[in-house]
């Protein structure tokens, strides 16, 4: 069968392959049937996310950007368009000038050119004020203005349904007391409402408890019938209710079935393997009506390779979820961030390994570990993402965050992040 990883859309042109595997899987008729496919990995049973069910408020602001052009707006935010991204008006009022950042490290570290970013967090005329909402003091945190500590997930109540695939609902009750000055998010913006004349209107009268309750109950009508009501749930401590899958969810099986009575939410109902709206966008090299394979902007095919020579790949790390749980001495003790090399590149310049190298290119260096492996190929280089950024005064990264070398260049069409398309070369430090 067909599946679709992350990986291969985050980066340049990132739009492609997975078009390009979506039209695959229709011509060779792997969709609507058992063991097919149907494009992505993100979505839940029944083809919808859940993951939202507290109660929005109508937002006068209508202006959106793509997350990943938030540093453009801060640049030249007032210069957007709709061809980068803005939504729900023609052009935005103002730059950025404030962030109020919760419960996130990518302002910095999960953000691309990392040296790029912090050089605009730095300069006080561009973003005004910075307020960070967080557990720890992560490498975003420390250009903050203000700093709002957090509760644990463990120090006040929650709620959370299964991500991505699960079709469950999970209680989270509180155990333990926060810690000395430390909030609850819910608690932090309730406060901030009180100061704003809102309190009412946001909390409608209920603490964490409260809301966690009236949420359960949400899903009991809307989603779980069957699941106890929430005090029964409390007083027995059952914590997760799964509903039993006897039959996989099959995407667009109702369209094969009967194409006529259930076309697809496209402009022709049909699958579109060329797309007239793409057309229209008159961009044919970036953004073909028909998926097809374009040379990246970084890659070893261009005359970028003569100066970096390697492809570097960030991927995931079995000691961290992205930059969660670096600052855990333990768990970087069993995972040292490392630089994984072939042994062939190795040899080619004069490393062992567990050598001291330094990884670069014109946005940035990083200084890590080396591990000589032949479960990567030649050519290609992996440093593990999430490492936290720690330049020293050279603005050298000890810290080994791949995001130091990234570029900020986002894909054409969906104004994503293509952090995988990276050149760079190594050397031997000591």
């Amino acid at each position: 069968m067909l599946y679709q990883g992350y990986g291969m859309q985050r980066r340049a042109y990132g739009e492609q392959p997975v078009r390009g595997g979506c039209v695959l899987a229709a011509i060779t008729g792997n969709i609507g049937i058992h063991g097919g496919w149907a494009s992505g990995i993100g979505l839940q049973p029944g083809g919808s996310p859940f993951w939202n069910i507290f109660p929005m408020k109508n937002n006068p602001v209508r202006a959106s950007i793509p997350t990943f052009l938030w540093t453009e707006a801060v640049l030249r935010g007032t210069d957007l368009s709709k061809e980068e991204g803005l939504r729900g008006v023609e052009r935005l009022s103002s730059n950025i000038k404030m962030i109020w950042a919760v419960a996130s490290n990518a302002l910095i570290n999960q953000h691309s050119n990392i040296n790029r970013t912090a050089r605009i967090l730095e300069e006080e005329s561009l973003v005004e004020f910075l307020v960070v909402q967080d557990q720890f003091l992560t490498s975003t945190g420390k250009f903050a203005d203000l700093i709002l500590p957090a509760c644990m997930q463990f120090e006040t109540w929650g709620l959370e349904d299964g991500w991505k695939y699960g079709e469950e609902v999970i209680l989270m009750p509180q155990i333990a007391e926060p810690a000395f000055e430390t909030k609850s998010d819910y608690r932090i913006c309730a406060d901030l409402a009180m100061e704003l004349g809102l309190f009412n209107e946001f909390t409608e009268g209920l603490d964490e408890k409260g809301w966690t309750k009236r949420l359960w109950e949400s899903y009991r009508s809307n989603r779980f019938p069957d699941i106890p009501d929430f005090d029964t749930v409390v007083r027995n401590n059952l914590g997760v209710y799964s509903l039993p899958v006897h039959e996989p969810k099959i995407s667009f099986e109702d369209f094969v079935r009967d194409p006529v009575n259930n076309p697809l939410n496209t402009p022709s109902g049909k699958v579109e393997i060329f797309s007239p709206e793409l057309k229209e966008l008159n961009d044919p090299d970036e953004i073909p009506p028909v998926p097809k394979y374009i040379q990246e902007w970084e890659s070893p095919f261009g005359p970028e390779s003569e100066k970096y020579p390697l492809q570097a790949i960030g991927p995931h790390y079995m000691g961290r979820v992205h930059s969660t749980h670096d600052n855990v001495d333990w768990l970087k003790e069993a995972f040292p961030q490392r630089i994984f090399i072939n042994k062939k590149d190795a040899e080619d310049r004069n490393i062992e390994d567990g050598d001291n190298v330094m990884a670069f290119n014109d946005r940035g260096k990083v200084e890590l570990i080396c591990r000589l492996t032949e479960r990567i190929l030649p050519g290609v280089v992996a440093i593990p993402q999430g490492a936290w950024w720690e330049p020293d005064r050279k603005k050298v990264d000890q810290g080994g965050s791949v995001n130091t070398l990234t570029s900020e260049r986002w894909t054409p069409l969906a104004f994503g992040n293509a952090q995988h398309t990276i050149m760079v070369e190594i050397k031997k430090v000591r």
